[in-house]
């Protein structure tokens, strides 16, 4: 029997919207996860939250969005387990320095749904095309709107994938100047590459941005975020995969590591082998052409992450 995907995956609700066109900065979970918890329980929507964020009003109501879209908050907008363990004072990596900080904040954005163009771009769209352009996203965003019988706002939709590419890539300007505050959390993951390109029959001269994220073997990839990864996905699925997984789902299937993360089957294979090797709970096995990743006991996606930051 198939097994049905994940809940997460399935987005009847479309949301291109709510970050004030501010893509999240560096310090932003940190600030906002401060402020949350102070004494007494600051709300996003309190009066004075421009003057303790510090920030203009926008600002404040993207600073929330972001908090919600990395599934930091829970639903009465306080801090979840992970983002307690994650950004404390004394946490993890409160500053998000560790880049399986980004690889882990990454995944739970794709992941989450929250906001729906990194489910869409990194489990969809890429699929159907290697490279894309933003009206590409845009004719892929109404087709998916009819199939889910509901509308979407053009400016909007592009608007979003402006915040989108500015997450995964800086501008010439920011390149030179890697503390500008400006910059998108995830642009040191090196997920999307870009090239402007003439656009053919034009009198004047106008180019057109191309994007494409390519599948490669992700080494800067801990081994430990992949395992990770691949536990969260079964703790939220409707049907676990109780002990074992194939590696062709952990590969190509919906919200898995391999769509996530962008990896190819040389990459994923070496980390299921590496990860195997130095944890004896789990055991990769290949053979007679059945590839699969089990676990004599299977661990809590957060035991992993608490093994990975200790260590």
């Amino acid at each position: 029997m198939q097994m049905p995907d994940i809940k997460r995956s399935i987005t009847p609700r479309l949301s291109f919207s709510g970050h004030e066109t501010f893509q999240c900065r560096h310090l932003w979970l940190k600030k906002g996860y401060d402020y949350v918890m102070d004494t007494p329980r600051r709300s996003f929507t309190d009066e004075d939250a421009v003057v303790r964020l510090g920030v203009g009003k926008n600002m404040v109501n993207s600073i929330r969005f972001w908090m919600k879209a990395f599934g930091l908050l829970n639903e009465d907008e306080s801090p979840n387990q992970l983002a307690h363990r994650l950004l404390s004072d004394g946490g993890w990596d409160p500053y998000i320095e560790d880049q399986g900080t980004l690889w882990l904040l990454h995944h739970r954005l794709v992941t989450n749904g929250y906001s729906s163009i990194y489910n869409l771009v990194f489990n969809e769209l890429r699929r159907d095309r290697i490279e894309f352009t933003k009206h590409n996203f845009l004719s892929f965003v109404k087709r998916k709107a009819e199939v889910l019988q509901t509308s979407v706002n053009e400016g909007t939709v592009l608007n979003d994938f402006g915040v989108f590419t500015k997450m995964y890539l800086r501008t010439v300007s920011q390149s030179k100047d890697r503390e500008e505050g400006s910059i998108g959390i995830l642009t040191d993951l090196n997920l999307i590459e870009t090239e402007s390109r003439r656009i053919s029959g034009q009198e004047k001269i106008e180019t057109e941005e191309y994007f494409s994220i390519q599948n490669t073997e992700r080494n800067d990839l801990p081994n430990d975020i992949l395992l990770y990864a691949i536990l969260a996905n079964a703790d939220e699925a409707d049907i676990s995969f109780d002990r074992s997984v194939s590696f062709n789902t952990l590969l190509t299937s919906m919200n898995q590591v391999g769509s996530v993360f962008a990896l190819n089957a040389t990459g994923l294979y070496r980390k299921l082998e590496a990860v195997a090797s130095t944890d004896r709970n789990v055991v990769f096995s290949d053979q007679a052409g059945i590839r699969e990743l089990s676990f004599k006991e299977r661990p809590s996606a957060l035991s992993i992450l608490t093994r990975y930051y200790e260590s």
